[in-house]
């Protein structure tokens, strides 16, 4: 599996290559439809992406034996420059993530270590996911619990703690709430304070652009 690394360092296109060469790779049947659905985009777009993939010979498509009446159907096949191509990037996504998750602790870090100091120890966590994890391993050597998870769907557990639904963050009584994502915090954040979330106690896993450069450059 390959987790969703949307920056302009890895490369949407790149993490989209690698995805559809890992599934191909896995050698199971696999019809456009199914691979559609695994990578979360329409058939069209699919199509468009074996496409490109075969026309770089990282992919051939071979006919299924078939009845007269059936549909046709294709079997796709990693080249041996396609098997090259894959080991490639994901030396390259192993590399970027273990820089991503880094640089993510460290601003975690520097945002919480002084909390316990000055007596504020109630941190929330939005968004269970890899993300979270990291953040809360990072809170424990810190020495400090989360108060919570919450999420926009709420449900389930994460690291034996309930999802609880973000609606009730406006009541918690927190000192900070740490939103975890590797994406860009910014629509997050938005959204998070538009439900009356305090955006002077958001603490996020990268930098966020300053709204007035957001604007100057949209």
């Amino acid at each position: 599996h390959v987790h969703n690394l949307n920056t302009p360092a890895i490369g949407r296109h790149v993490e989209r290559d690698l995805e559809i060469l890992t599934a191909i790779g896995e050698g199971r049947p696999l019809t456009q439809r199914d691979l559609s659905r695994r990578l979360g985009v329409a058939l069209g777009l699919t199509n468009l992406y074996l496409k490109r993939l075969a026309k770089k010979g990282y992919v051939k498509f071979i006919d299924f034996p078939r009845r007269p009446a059936a549909r046709k159907r294709l079997r796709y096949l990693l080249t041996a420059k396609g098997l090259a191509e894959k080991s490639q990037l994901t030396y390259e996504h192993m590399a970027y993530s273990l820089s991503l998750y880094r640089r993510a602790r460290q601003t975690l870090r520097e945002a919480l270590e002084q909390l316990p100091q000055n007596g504020l120890k109630r941190v929330a966590l939005y968004g269970p996911g890899e993300a979270a994890e990291l953040a809360y391993l990072t809170l424990k050597e810190l020495g400090l619990e989360p108060i919570g998870v919450f999420g926009r769907d709420a449900g389930g557990h994460f690291l034996g703690l309930p999802v609880r639904p973000v609606a009730e963050l406006a009541h918690e009584e927190c000192d900070r709430i740490v939103l975890a994502t590797f994406d860009r915090p910014e629509g997050l954040a938005d959204e998070l304070a538009a439900l009356g979330l305090p955006i002077e106690k958001f603490v996020t896993l990268r930098r966020p652009v300053p709204k007035e450069k957001r604007s100057s450059s949209a």
